[in-house]
């Protein structure tokens, strides 16, 4: 029986890797899919990895009917056997509702990848719904690092090396740096978000700008203000 397969993570634990690489499996075995995405990093109707690789796939707007999209694509007598879908935190609540129809009324296999979580620790409103009606939720095998060389649990959106817990939910970035001014994000350990220790602040409290310091305890705890 076909199953909606929730995929989800931490930014750089691989997801877009594994989504072109589950899609080039179907299509070696001569299986007929769709491939969509939404806010890639690289730009409109592409998936990206930040391997390299990289796919032409379907745009998905916030109007775009995805059961209609596989009836129209069935019409004209192209098989859909299976649905690669990326970046799956930003599609609607309504649109994933509409991939579950897909399997249980057109027993045809979904595989979502996303973020569960924004910056801000909250959840992406698509990922909850996908959490909630998924058949499987899986994480990948590949595990993010904190700077400090924990496992990645939260996404942190950092600004001119600040982190900040504030803003629009949705501002397409990425964790392999940006120019200054722009977004960009970092994993990091529920420590050291709870902390708002990013790398550059790390390496800022060590004195030095290549330096980290892995020991933990050197992370102060923020607190109130002091007026003494």
């Amino acid at each position: 029986m076909a199953e909606l397969v929730f995929f989800s993570g931490t930014m750089d634990c691989g997801k877009s890797t594994l989504a072109l690489q589950m899609d080039h499996n179907h299509r070696a075995r001569g299986r007929t899919g769709l491939v969509l995405t939404k806010h890639d990093r690289a730009g409109e109707a592409v998936i990206s990895s930040r391997l390299g690789l990289s796919r032409e796939a379907t745009e998905v707007g916030d109007d775009l009917d995805l059961w209609d999209l596989v009836v129209e694509q069935a019409t004209h007598g192209r098989a859909v056997q299976y649905l690669i879908c990326d970046e799956a935190q930003f599609y609607t609540p309504q649109q994933v509702e509409q991939l579950a129809r897909i399997v249980d009324e057109m027993d045809i296999d979904v595989y979502a990848f996303g973020i569960t979580a924004d910056f801000r620790t909250e959840l992406f409103p698509g990922s909850r719904r996908l959490i909630e009606l998924a058949d499987r939720t899986q994480v990948p095998q590949v595990e993010a690092l904190c700077w400090c060389g924990r496992r990645a649990t939260h996404n942190a959106r950092v600004v001119d090396g600040h982190m900040v817990v504030e803003g629009e939910q949705v501002v397409v970035g990425d964790t392999a740096g940006a120019p200054a001014g722009q977004v960009e994000y970092e994993v990091l350990c529920r420590r050291h978000y709870m902390r708002r220790m990013t790398a550059h602040a790390a390496r800022a409290q060590a004195g030095s700008p290549d330096l980290l310091p892995f020991d933990l305890d050197l992370c102060p705890l923020p607190g109130p203000a002091s007026h003494g």
